[in-house]
């Protein structure tokens, strides 16, 4: 446990972006929902989960890390455990089972999972006594993030199932991955591809095409993608304003609290908007970079690159899929999309970045 005077050490401007991300986020789901009685009020509940994260950062970053890396075994078996009980008796919404009730609240374990495959990822990887992972080490990484994937997907949740993937690749890369072998792994990947598309669900499917020809599916899959275009484009250079958005306030937008929150974002403040709210973005992304760095082990390190590479994934499908440039999927956009579970998750990983920053001149 720590004392007071190591939370002099946090990295309080990560903090600080973290927050006013968040709180961008919580506007803009005011904006969304203030004229739709159905979900009013969630930018309150927002509001509540973003103080809970924060109050799971500080308790998660006055635990020492190593900590966490040594129940590792045991926090995969959980994991792996709530996934299947997921499967099992997890509550159905929309066609897929991925959410379990407890008193009265819902929540998504694959959320969680994320935080998991980082911290056993790092105990993995961190553990290697050579300079580079080998083809079997390697191996034993695709094993340990594959059967969390493969549980998710079946829930069918396919975006989440696929987040999983970099964290194992920022995990190996950092590790000292050899070229060949990456380029190895690439190639059969690119082989296996198109086999995923007989696995995939017919929803699943009519997205990738839709996102391939969104035109020919404007009252169908494409109906997403172009609603949003629309909204980004409308609002110019300098938006429309807090709450006047035409394409926000009337409906068109999908999800547009949850997954396209940020289409109704760019339609109300903007390409400045946008700028700055990617530019904090960026920031707080090259501020994760930085605590790779100066992480005092290599577990440290790979604790936090894991993290990095994940809201790096995010950030990139999430807006990618907003302008057109990816496939519709549900993956949120970190802090800003409504959430209880994703929001918890991401103040938790975080957590794990302070616990590794706030001990980075002792000596382990």
């Amino acid at each position: 446990m720590l004392g007071r005077v190591r939370y002099r050490e946090m990295d309080w401007f990560l903090l600080g972006l973290t927050l006013l991300i968040a709180l961008l986020g919580v506007v803009e789901i005011y904006s969304t929902t203030m004229n739709h009685p159905r979900f009013a009020g969630l930018h309150l509940r927002q509001l509540t989960w973003v103080a809970l994260g924060l109050l799971l950062l500080f308790i998660i970053a006055r635990i020492d890390y190593h900590f966490w890396l040594d129940q590792a075994p045991w926090v995969y078996l959980a994991t792996v455990a709530g996934l299947v009980a997921v499967l099992v008796l997890g509550t159905e919404k929309f066609g897929a089972r991925r959410w379990l009730e407890f008193g009265g609240m819902n929540f998504q374990v694959s959320e969680l999972a994320k935080w998991s495959i980082i911290v056993v990822l790092a105990k993995l990887l961190g553990d290697l006594r050579s300079e580079s992972p080998t083809l079997r080490d390697v191996a034993k990484v695709g094993v340990v993030t594959g059967v969390p994937l493969v549980l998710i997907a079946a829930q069918p949740d396919l975006g989440t199932a696929l987040t999983l993937i970099p964290i194992a690749a920022a995990g190996v890369f950092l590790a000292g991955l050899r070229w060949k072998h990456a380029a190895a792994f690439a190639l059969v990947a690119i082989l296996v591809l198109p086999v995923g598309w007989f696995v995939l669900k017919p929803y699943q499917r009519s997205r990738l095409t839709a996102f391939v020809n969104p035109e020919q599916g404007t009252q169908g899959p494409g109906y997403q993608t172009l609603q949003s275009k629309i909204a980004v484009g409308s609002g110019a250079f300098w938006g429309k304003g807090l709450g006047q958005g035409s394409q926000n306030q009337l409906g068109f937008i999908p999800v547009r609290h949850a997954e396209f929150v940020f289409a109704a974002y760019a339609e109300e403040q903007g390409f400045v908007g946008v700028l700055l709210a990617l530019a904090a973005y960026l920031v707080l992304l090259l501020r994760l970079l930085h605590n790779v760095e100066t992480a005092p082990d290599r577990a440290g390190a790979l604790l936090v690159a894991g993290v990095t590479g994940l809201m790096s994934f995010h950030l990139l499908v999430n807006v990618g899929m907003v302008i057109g440039y990816m496939p519709v999927t549900g993956i949120p956009l970190p802090l800003m999309s409504y959430g209880g579970s994703a929001t918890l998750t991401t103040f938790m990983m975080l957590g794990l970045v302070m616990s590794v920053r706030m001990r980075r001149f002792v000596n382990l």
